[in-house]
């Protein structure tokens, strides 16, 4: 028996039902980011690792991102983030963009990384940016998006929930516990990895950043302190906007939310699971205002997330919020061919219901009517027509539904008025 090649390592494969799935997720992405008035854009797949090596960090650029030199000896990578790119298309022409820039986008990325549930080495990722105002109420509006896009896809607060710091704050009390600038980064990766390991497994990790037994007790105090953010402007007008928008239910501060990468600049945020099992992160975000001048523009604010497909998936799936019809095929009609006599009927009459918006299939071949209609049952099309010798004699059609096993005739004069208002319901018998 032959063996199937099978997928690479971390990749998915996207049946019919699962890219059902995707695409309802675009959807939705859409209709919320066009809901705040963000447009869409796309980048390149590839890139120059040069552009991750500017601001990302040295993980995802020496660990996490594939690699590879091109023909001509220089090193590019499948993109393994977007905010990089975004960043280089906004410097590339910054003279002619009309700002604030509100843009979006949904598309593939990747990253080595060991996969497992929640996390694979392909995904899909809907990336949402806000470009050129440097206020609270701008950070405001990306968790408002965040919020309607969970309201849109069923997550009430009970489920999820959006976790809030400010890199500034926490820095004025690394500042207080005496910890140089110069560390800085090394202490946020610290903090970052704080929940994700055991207590004395991070104590170390923080030892050997040369942190002393009081700064490690100072560092623990402060992600403790879940009172911290009233001391910070910024999140005050942040919560304060929030319930402007009726979106504070969703949305907590936790001193524990730094992120990983380099480029964020105050505001910082998670979306969690907290109510399933699937306990892993949604989707990140923050604000960047230095990342324009990393890639050779002029300096500008701006805030943004992302969130892979994933995780959400499975959450979505968990919660039962992905609606069954979803997986209905595209195609309203099957057209049955009786014989090679008919068929020609049979293609003429599915071409006119296309040219009237309807999705139609015909059966091409000539085999068993009771084989067709158990091929249009199996694959979820609600509707055949026969159109077979007795109905082209009396210029008829017969439409069976194949739901409740009901037909009925329609002359061939009354299918615009009778057949494709029928066709065209969005309800299914």
């Amino acid at each position: 028996m032959k063996q199937v090649i099978s997928a690479i390592k971390g990749t998915r494969d996207f049946y019919p039902e699962n890219m059902a799935i995707r695409t309802w997720l675009y959807e939705n992405i859409k209709t919320i980011s066009q809901r705040f008035g963000y447009q869409e854009y796309e980048g390149p797949f590839l890139e120059p690792i040069e552009l991750y090596a500017a601001k990302s960090g040295e993980e995802l650029v020496k660990e996490q991102s594939f690699v590879f030199p091109d023909r001509s000896g220089d090193l590019i990578t499948l993109r393994p983030e977007l905010t990089p790119t975004l960043a280089r298309m906004v410097a590339q022409k910054q003279k002619q963009l009309v700002f604030p820039l509100r843009w979006w986008s949904f598309g593939p990325f990747w990253r080595y990384e060991k996969p497992q549930k929640g996390r694979s080495r392909e995904f899909f990722q809907w990336n949402i940016d806000l470009i050129g105002i440097n206020t609270p109420e701008a950070d405001a509006e990306l968790l408002s998006v965040i919020v309607a896009f969970f309201k849109s896809v069923g997550l009430d607060s009970t489920k999820v929930k959006i976790f809030v710091n400010d890199r500034k704050l926490m820095e004025d009390h690394l500042n207080q516990l005496e910890i140089s600038p110069d560390k800085r980064s090394n202490i946020f990766r610290l903090i970052d990895r704080k929940e994700k390991m055991e207590f004395r497994e991070w104590e170390n990790y923080a030892k050997a950043e040369g942190l002393n037994a009081s700064q490690i007790t100072g560092i623990v105090n402060l992600l403790q302190n879940t009172e911290l953010w009233k001391s910070s402007s910024n999140l005050i007008r942040i919560f304060q906007a929030l319930e402007n928008e009726e979106a504070s239910d969703y949305v907590e501060f936790d001193p524990n939310i730094i992120r990983g990468l380099d480029y964020y600049t105050s505001t910082v945020f998670e979306a969690k699971d907290i109510g399933g099992t699937v306990r892993r992160s949604i989707l990140g975000g923050g604000r960047y205002d230095d990342l324009l001048a990393a890639v050779g523009g002029d300096p500008l604010p701006a805030v943004g997330f992302a969130m892979g497909d994933v995780v959400i998936s499975l959450i979505l799936e968990e919660y039962h919020c992905v609606p069954p019809n979803i997986f209905s095929h595209p195609a309203k009609v099957l057209i049955t061919t009786f014989s090679s006599e008919t068929l020609p009927h049979s293609l003429r009459l599915a071409h006119r219901l296309r040219e009237k918006g309807i999705n139609v299939m015909t059966y091409p071949e000539v085999v068993h009517l009771n084989k067709q209609l158990k091929y249009a049952d199996r694959i979820n099309i609600p509707y055949t027509i026969i159109l077979g010798p007795d109905e082209i004699a009396s210029e008829s059609i017969t439409v069976k539904s194949l739901r409740s096993g009901e037909q009925i005739q329609i002359g061939v004069l009354e299918i615009e008025e009778k057949l494709i208002p029928l066709l065209a319901s969005p309800q299914e018998p």
